[in-house]
């Protein structure tokens, strides 16, 4: 196998708390069943992927008080997860999406370090944060943080996470049977971080992790969003799929790395992907057609547009155009949990408009549109070449693949797509590193600065 050719990160994801799943499909399993992770993260590395990626929602969507139950309710706490799916897997890695803003640095920094430890190295953290006093009715904080202060938070937990896992040398446990000397430090872990956020002071009770300190991943699309990213994630989570607008986030993204002290490549972009395959061109158009329409139904498509016209759209034929009646931004929220809360309304529901009328979109027909995640769809060697040249061509670095069916959905892709990515010699045919980062190729874990560190 050439390894002139970049090579295709991947990783796997589990839906279920949105509408991308489609639980009502016949061959649909558990949402919550221990067997439903376990398939999918064996599957994954069958397939030679990078990591296993669990996605988090903190609270139920709710429309006028009512759970919306169009979407996949009830999904376990993450780092359980992962650490039982660490007992059933060898190398693939296991990244949680944890929130920043109802969590502590101390506890989370010592989850994910016994993670990495019972993985073996295979620790991931996501890191979001929230400002949705919805979301924060569940915490003792609720509602707390204004939108400008999420990433100062953020930028501040995770460099007191840093600060802890730093706070063990690699070598500090001796353990030496014949001295009976068990440290080699008697100061191990002990830490100090001052900040607006946080102020602990202690001694760290975890010896440091075997890839140092676990992989961090994050999304961010706002300048404050990107600096954050560039400045203290392994990975970022890329929003963008033409290849156009995705070359010129890499690039930027590249270059707002390069200016904080980062070693060029030490940043991963991988955006999310879906996939539909058929025999042919027109079987897998029939079939992305079908899976769509089942995701996003009639009623689907009427709240999922609430979430910007903030007014009740029920009334409106779902195969009809779109509501004539102006969005109400100011009202009381319709919808909680997923409501786009900052957007302009008025001009996203104007740009609605006019890409309405050009492709003679129904209500429905938008909301796929807008909100439907499927990119790459044809008979698996169309997918397997599109995956192929936008990495290449420097659009990412690979991608989070999920399918509409869980947990069998994604054995398709493996058994059809990840031979033929092989066979080009853009995807391992085995496992070469020992731990995530090794993996990844985003080397051990190094400061970054502390300019890099807080946002």
């Amino acid at each position: 196998m050439s390894t002139s050719r970049k090579q295709i990160i991947l990783g796997a994801y589990v839906g279920g708390v949105n509408h991308h799943t489609v639980w009502s499909d016949p061959e649909a399993g558990s949402q919550i069943d221990f067997s439903t992770f376990k398939h999918v993260a064996q599957t994954a590395e069958r397939g030679r992927f990078d990591f296993f990626f669990l996605a988090e929602g903190l609270a139920l969507r709710e429309r006028l008080g009512l759970i919306f139950d169009q979407d996949v309710v009830g999904r376990p706490d993450t780092l359980p997860v992962l650490s039982a799916l660490a007992a059933v897997t060898e190398h693939l890695g296991l990244i949680g999406t944890v929130n920043a803003t109802f969590n502590e640095p101390y506890e989370l920094a010592r989850q994910l370090s016994a993670l990495d430890h019972l993985s073996g190295g295979r620790a991931g953290w996501n890191v979001v944060t929230s400002f949705d006093a919805f979301t924060g009715a569940n915490f003792r904080r609720g509602g707390f943080l204004d939108r400008k202060d999420r990433y100062t938070r953020a930028g501040e937990f995770l460099a007191a996470a840093r600060e802890l896992w730093d706070s063990w040398a690699a070598d500090a446990v001796a353990a030496d049977q014949d001295t009976g000397v068990f440290l080699r430090d008697a100061n191990a872990g002990q830490f100090a971080f001052n900040g607006r956020q946080f102020d602990i002071t202690g001694r760290f009770d975890t010896p440091r992790s075997p890839q140092g300190r676990p992989v961090i991943l994050q999304a961010g699309v706002s300048p404050q969003g990107r600096d954050f990213a560039a400045g203290g994630a392994d990975a970022i989570f890329s929003p963008y799929h033409r290849l156009d607008e995705a070359q010129a986030f890499y690039r930027d993204i590249q270059a707002r790395a390069g200016r904080l002290g980062r070693p060029a490549g030490s940043v991963k972009l991988l955006p999310h992907a879906s996939f539909v395959l058929g025999e042919s061109v027109a079987d897998a158009a029939e079939r992305h057609r079908d899976i769509t329409r089942r995701q996003i139904s009639g009623r689907t498509a009427q709240i999922l547009l609430e979430t910007v016209w903030n007014r009740d759209l029920s009334g409106y034929d779902p195969d009809g155009p779109l509501p004539d009646v102006d969005p109400d931004p100011d009202g009381p929220p319709l919808v909680q949990g997923r409501a786009r809360i900052g957007e302009d309304a008025h001009r996203r529901v104007a740009e609605w408009r006019a890409l309405a009328e050009a492709d003679k979109y129904s209500l429905r027909d938008l909301a796929i549109h807008v909100f439907g995640r499927t990119e790459f769809v044809g008979t698996p060697a169309q997918v397997a070449e599109r995956i192929d040249t936008f990495v290449q061509q420097d659009g990412s670095d690979g991608f989070i693949v999920g399918s509409h069916l869980t947990p069998t959905g994604l054995d398709e892709f493996v058994d059809k797509v990840v031979p033929l990515l092989q066979e080009r010699g853009s995807l391992r045919a085995e496992y070469t590193g020992g731990t995530l980062r090794e993996n990844l190729g985003i080397g051990p874990a190094v400061e970054v600065g502390a300019g890099a560190r807080v946002a």
